[in-house]
């Protein structure tokens, strides 16, 4: 039943989207809608769900609500979607039951504006197949490699040959986490890449290894900020591969601009997330023009590579009156680095503008 009602609600069904790692979702009467992840682990990504379904897979408007403010949420654990029961012992006939689902219910003026586009996505929906929830198996024998062999994969940035180790054996995100200390910065950039890349063959499998990978990135700041050296930019490479899925913790990158030395990895992070699906920073490119003016060259680098992304016709004479920077950067782009000014930099946002 509803947590927020009580009244009986339905299996949460497939949308006709069929989106990459895309969560089943149902709706009640009272206005609240619900994605239902099947570990019980995806939270993160069943809050972006349950809240992107609940504003009729309008992203723009999903992005700028607030909790309390604009919606309530609830979750209801040890769900089992076979039996559409809720099992607190967490087994039933001998299957282990971990599934959840997160419920938001809008404020009654966004549900003026959504309810009808979310209740018809629900009536085109269709009943899930329970067999391809099942638990995937793995390949948990000896390693494809050993950590010898994947630092030369890395060096050699052999993407493809890591994406097809990581069909058979996603321990390899394990092994590239290591790579990311590395006190060698090509390489470790080279990591980060291709950690976003294996991260979305192993999504379409188990989506499970990959958020528990990214909320130990974003966790691994609670202690230190050293222990971090590549972990911003391995959380914007996950997102940039799998925007579908983890989009949901964009914001959270956000909060890594207000420390000084986390900066500017946190931009580059986002350009990297701008670089593949910039709508989903698009609303927010008025927030990154204070960092123009920011001592760091590399602060002020990834801003405007960023805003020349994003396509932010409102800076333009921002961006004009950093032309004359010609302190010198050095950039990453696939598997290999580059130096240009800032100069440049904001010619080509402009030119791209």
């Amino acid at each position: 039943m509803c947590p927020f009602c009580g009244l009986d609600i339905e299996r949460p069904q497939e949308l006709e989207t069929k989106r990459l790692g895309e969560m089943p979702v149902g709706s009640c009467a009272c206005g609240a809608v619900y994605a239902y992840d099947v570990t019980g682990h995806n939270l993160g990504p069943a809050f972006s769900e349950a809240l992107v379904f609940a504003c009729d897979m309008d992203w723009d408007l999903a992005w700028g609500l607030l909790p309390e403010e604009d919606y309530l949420e609830k979750l209801v654990e040890n769900y089992d979607l076979e039996s559409h029961l809720i099992v607190p012992e967490g087994n039933l006939d001998g299957r282990r039951v971990a599934g959840a689902l997160y419920f938001i219910r809008p404020h009654f003026d966004i549900q003026e504006v959504t309810a009808e586009g979310v209740q018809k996505r629900i009536k085109r929906a269709s009943p899930v197949d329970t067999a391809s929830r099942s638990p995937v198996k793995w390949h948990t024998g000896k390693r494809k490699y050993t950590r010898v062999e994947l630092n030369e994969i890395v060096d050699q940035f052999q993407v493809e040959k890591a994406q097809e180790i990581a069909e058979e054996d996603k321990r390899i995100i394990r092994d590239l986490q290591r790579l990311l200390y590395s006190d060698d910065e090509l390489l470790r950039l080279k990591s980060v890449d291709i950690l976003g890349k294996v991260s979305a063959v192993i999504v379409r499998k188990d989506p499970a290894p990959v958020t528990k990978l990214l909320q130990g990135l974003f966790s691994s700041f609670e202690f230190t900020a050293s222990s971090s050296w590549g972990a911003v930019d391995a959380i914007g490479a996950i997102i940039a591969n799998i925007p579908d899925i983890f989009a949901g913790y964009i914001p959270t990158l956000y909060q890594f601009l207000g420390e000084k030395t986390l900066r500017a990895s946190a931009l580059r992070a986002i350009v990297n997330i701008a670089g593949t699906r910039p709508e989903y920073v698009q609303k927010t490119a008025q927030y990154f023009v204070p960092y123009l003016k920011d001592s760091d060259p590399y602060v002020r680098g990834y801003t405007v590579w960023l805003l020349g992304l994003l396509g932010a016709a409102g800076v333009k004479n921002d961006l004009e009156a950093v032309k004359d920077d010609h302190t010198k950067i050095k950039l990453y782009d696939a598997g290999r680095t580059f130096e240009k000014s800032i100069g440049q930099l904001a010619d080509e946002a402009l030119e791209r503008i």
